[in-house]
């Protein structure tokens, strides 16, 4: 793993390692049991609807947790999220493994995300994070919902005016499941990368718009392609909701998506109840395999996105 983490420290409360599902980039954490039966009892008295009235609570319970950690948690979240040598870490939390335990999810989940940064608000859902199910029979506009499809790869918040640095993806629940791997891939290890990133159409605005379910009316408009402040391409990108003005923008646009969805640099990624997928959301691309159909077909996730409060090193995409 090419990083500047130090993966061989030893920490407080949870410990790391690279994940055997893709040890080149992916970070393994986990927290036991033990931490996380203190992260709990010290946050009793506040439930989710709590900590959804209180926006200051969400930064209070990040505290426990990282307190319970000796201190260490949240300076290694940082390091990471902004490391592109990896900038992903899959979290397995130790018996935390049932639908009935989901209002602890999304607690510790929160207590996560706002150790690094703030969540913004979802227009889906009305909240900080957005629950949703996925079963065998959908209608909906998108393909978030469809079972029977790959969800093609992507980056989120292209359609809205707020910076999207992160992405932290839960899954509550899982029944008759075969398949639905997520699919990661990242951008240095996509053979596309310098031949798209540096064509003249990288760097044009575009018009972003989504489709009802999203509940945003109002369009966006910024590049595909943007830099860090290291001169390194990030993305901003979703192949549902640009809208090109002309030939030559659609058809760019679908040379890049094929280039994406058949880069043999993608990895599939199992993500078991209970656990979660933390990715920066700009030199990471995200989807999901399709599943195996079954009339008993349910999956439940949780989904939080949002920017940086600590130690940000990326330059903002041009919106």
């Amino acid at each position: 793993m090419n990083s500047i983490v130090n993966l061989d420290t030893q920490f407080t409360g949870f410990s790391v390692k690279p994940s055997e599902q893709y040890p080149e980039r992916l970070i393994e954490l986990t927290f036991p049991k033990e931490t996380l039966d203190a992260f709990f009892a010290a946050t009793e008295e506040w439930p989710v609807q709590a900590l959804e009235y209180k926006s200051f609570l969400r930064f209070r319970v990040a505290k426990i947790l990282n307190d319970i950690c000796g201190g260490q948690l949240q300076q290694f979240l940082i390091d990471t999220m902004v490391d592109r040598g990896t900038g992903a870490i899959l979290f397995k939390p130790e018996g935390l493994d049932d639908v009935s335990r989901a209002e602890d999810m999304v607690k510790l989940t929160t207590a996560v995300a706002h150790s690094y940064g703030r969540s913004n608000y979802d227009a889906m859902s009305g909240q900080y994070y957005a629950r949703f199910v996925v079963q065998n029979v959908d209608n909906s506009d998108s393909y978030l919902r469809q079972p029977h499809r790959v969800m093609e790869l992507h980056n989120d918040g292209t359609f809205v005016e707020q910076d999207t640095d992160y992405v932290l993806m839960l899954k509550i629940d899982e029944q008759n499941m075969e398949g639905g791997n997520s699919l990661l891939l990242h951008l240095d290890d996509w053979e596309g990368l310098e031949k798209f990133s540096n064509d003249p159409m990288a760097y044009r605005e575009l018009r972003w718009s989504a489709p009802p379910s999203k509940k945003v009316s109002k369009e966006v408009f910024h590049p595909v392609f943007d830099l860090d402040v290291e001169g390194k391409p990030i993305m901003s990108y979703i192949d549902q909701f640009v809208q090109p003005a002309n030939y030559e923008e659609g058809n760019w646009l679908c040379d890049l998506s094929e280039s994406i969805e058949n880069s043999p640099a993608i990895h599939g990624i199992r993500v078991e109840t209970g656990n979660f997928l933390l990715i920066n959301n700009h030199f990471w691309l995200h989807g999901r395999d399709k599943f195996t159909p079954h009339d008993g077909l349910r999956r439940e996730l949780m989904r939080q996105r949002g920017y940086f409060t600590h130690k940000k090193t990326l330059r903002k995409p041009t919106q």
